[in-house]
């Protein structure tokens, strides 16, 4: 049987908790992600008039984006022994 190959490991960094890749496939998809925000940054700092229509262009598909990032690396990544499992009682 094979053991699974997680991309992601869980880690903490103070009281926010995030994913960091260590594979290959982890490193590639962090790697495009970076290269989408910043092609959405300059797309829409092209055709902005100012530093908040920049801002407020950027918000909503930044946010579309690392939400897809951020389930790609819950699914494919380990899950974090310290967070709690809701409905599961510990015996």
């Amino acid at each position: 049987m094979k053991t699974r190959q997680y991309w992601f490991e869980p880690k903490r960094f103070g009281i926010v908790a995030g994913y960091y890749p260590v594979t290959r496939a982890g490193w590639i998809v962090t790697l495009v992600t970076i290269i989408v925000l910043a092609t959405i940054f300059v797309a829409v700092d092209q055709h902005s008039h100012s530093v908040s229509d920049t801002l407020i262009g950027i918000v909503l598909p930044w946010l579309v984006v690392l939400l897809i990032f951020d389930i790609i690396s819950f699914r494919t990544g380990r899950y974090p022994s310290w967070w709690k499992r809701y409905g599961k009682e510990k015996t």
